[in-house]
């Protein structure tokens, strides 16, 4: 249940908090009042599009934040734990901060991404807004009621469908591909042998390039590093007096003739022998490796040709020697299957037919599930239907076959006939507006007893409707609202009538700004505004006769609904 909107510095509010209820929460305000503002909100809050202009004037930065109670909801549980979040007192905060060229969401203080706030936000809210009820002249979006409505049986075998038709797409795509004429098949077989060859013939060995490299480099800096390593040898030999092996020399003599009177001293003499043990390896080493460096032209040559060669495969082939063969690896196999086209394309075939019948097979199940379900749902909506004051409707859902998708073979269609003797049309043949926002008021009213979603908002979901269907729809909101919390924005009094808690949007002018305010409203205040929504200009003492009758006549009815 949604349990408070906090907004901040958005469009003309300034700052409000709204604490909403159980059963039906109604909005109701002037025209202009700021009621679209408000609802747009908790759409900015669960991700919605966020244009810089939607700041209030003067302000850097705007908050929006909602507050549920958290439902036991096993997947919402999980999901919220997938995402490392932490559930706090059973309650859930929803909050994005916007500013200009940045906006900051997080739940329960972590943040999120609009992907992650919006699969939170589907086991928690379903917001119907003012033109939603156009999507009913889509088809695609019947499918989609239905399979909501069919639920997890459907799913996991609309599932299976997904899976089999990208199998079988895959495969359709790949004998394509792999399909060849005569000529082509010899060319390709041609240019793979060539391929095949010249990475064979280089004999190439894992490690040979990085061994090749080094030595290469040996010998292209082997006259800096003979010069250095004499330079440094002289120094640390011991020829002539300025090596630092003959001053070694001497420091150990010098110590030696004083080692036997103390311990310390003994250990200072180990160190030097140490060092001049070290030093004797070092030049040792250094006299081999000037030994060895001599420049052979010869073997120059054939390192740097046998570089460039690998070099040249590995440009062509791949950036490493394992890329090489590994592309070679693919020639052979590629060659193979050439060699054996016809045997490799019927397998192609014969697998393509074989997941065609799994497919049509998944398809069919499906489809019988859809249809199943269709029936049920075709009834269901009827029964709602007349509910809205639909008195001699028709309804029926249409499933015709069509081309294979990843959603099965089912074109999904809503048939009505509003009129006695009319035969079922498509809604867009005959609904108006008002009749397809009450139809999907009543799709609204039995996807929420499948659903676990709590709170349902209706955005002027009477549009275009008055008198007695304008009652009906209050008491269709109200049978809702007895299971789930509803928040409803509207300009009919039969429906602000029904309202448990009644909120009141205005705007005001203070200071030379104007700001929208929301507040609660009941008792006389409420009746008032009953009586603003009747149509009186003045609110005398008839106009608040009316507005009371209509509110008795609302009680009556929740009590018979209770």
């Amino acid at each position: 249940m949604l349990l408070g909107l906090h907004v901040k510095n958005l469009a003309l509010i300034e700052e409000t908090e709204v604490e909403f209820g159980k059963g039906l929460n109604i909005l109701t305000g002037e025209t202009g009042a700021g009621k679209s503002i408000l609802m747009g909100s908790v759409n900015l809050a669960l991700g919605g599009k966020f244009d810089k202009d939607m700041i209030r004037t003067g302000a850097e930065n705007a908050l929006v934040e909602l507050t549920f109670s958290c439902p036991k909801d096993k997947e919402l549980l999980d999901k919220m734990l997938e995402y490392d979040i932490p559930i706090e007192d059973e309650v859930i905060i929803i909050s994005r901060r916007l500013q200009a060229g940045k906006t900051v969401s997080k739940v329960n203080g972590e943040t999120v991404n609009a992907r992650q706030i919006k699969e939170i936000a589907e086991y928690l809210i379903d917001i119907h807004g003012q033109h939603e009820h156009q999507s009913l002249l889509n088809k695609k979006k019947h499918l989609e009621i239905l399979d909501a409505y069919a639920g997890a049986g459907l799913r996991e075998v609309r599932d299976i469908v997904a899976v089999a038709y990208r199998k079988w797409m895959e495969l359709k795509y790949l004998i394509r591909e792999e399909s060849l004429d005569e000529t082509a098949m010899q060319r390709e077989q041609a240019l793979l042998l060539f391929e095949k060859e010249e990475i064979e013939n280089a004999r190439l060995e894992i490690g040979e390039d990085e061994v090749l490299e080094n030595q290469y480099r040996r010998l292209v800096n082997g006259k800096k590093i003979a010069e250095t390593l004499t330079e440094s040898y002289r120094y640390s030999g011991n020829e002539g007096n300025d090596g630092a092996g003959s001053a070694l020399g001497r420091a150990i003599r010098c110590v030696n003739g004083i080692s036997g009177y103390d311990e310390q001293l003994e250990q200072l003499q180990e160190q030097l022998l140490q060092i001049e043990d070290m030093l004797t390896q070092y030049n040792r080493e250094v006299s081999a490796y000037l030994t060895d460096l001599e420049f052979d032209g010869e073997n120059f040559r054939q390192i740097e040709e046998r570089l460039n060669e690998i070099n040249r495969l590995k440009d062509k082939y791949g950036n490493t020697v394992e890329k090489v063969l590994e592309a070679y690896e693919e020639r052979v196999e590629r060659l193979n299957k050439l060699a054996n086209y016809e045997t490799y394309m019927n397998g192609l075939r014969t697998q393509l037919a074989v997941q065609e019948r799994e497919l049509e097979e998944a398809c069919e199940k499906l489809s019988v599930l859809r249809k199943n379900c269709a029936y049920d749902l075709a009834k269901i909506l009827k029964e709602a239907l007349e509910g809205l004051n639909f008195l001699t409707v028709q309804f029926e859902i249409s499933i015709q076959q069509k081309e294979i998708s990843a959603n099965g073979y089912d074109d999904v269609e809503f048939l009505i006939s509003t009129n006695p003797g009319e035969a079922v049309k498509s809604l867009s043949q005959v609904a108006s507006g008002g009749e397809l926002s009450r139809i999907m008021l009543a799709i609204k009213t039995v996807m929420a007893s499948k659903d676990a979603i709590d709170t349902l908002i209706f955005d002027e979901i009477d549009a275009g409707i008055s008198g007695k269907t304008a009652w009906k729809v209050s008491e269709q909101l109200n049978v809702v609202a007895t299971e789930h919390q509803v928040i409803c924005i509207t300009h009919l009094p039969q429906i602000a009538a029904m309202a448990d808690k009644h909120f009141l949007i205005e705007k005001k002018a203070n200071a030379g700004s104007t700001m929208t305010e929301i507040r609660e409203i009941a008792d006389k205040e409420q009746l008032e505004e009953l009586a603003r929504l009747l149509g009186s200009d003045n609110l005398s003492e008839a106009a608040i006769t009316n507005a009371k009758e209509m509110r008795n006549q609302a009680l009556s009815q929740k009590k018979k609904n209770a």
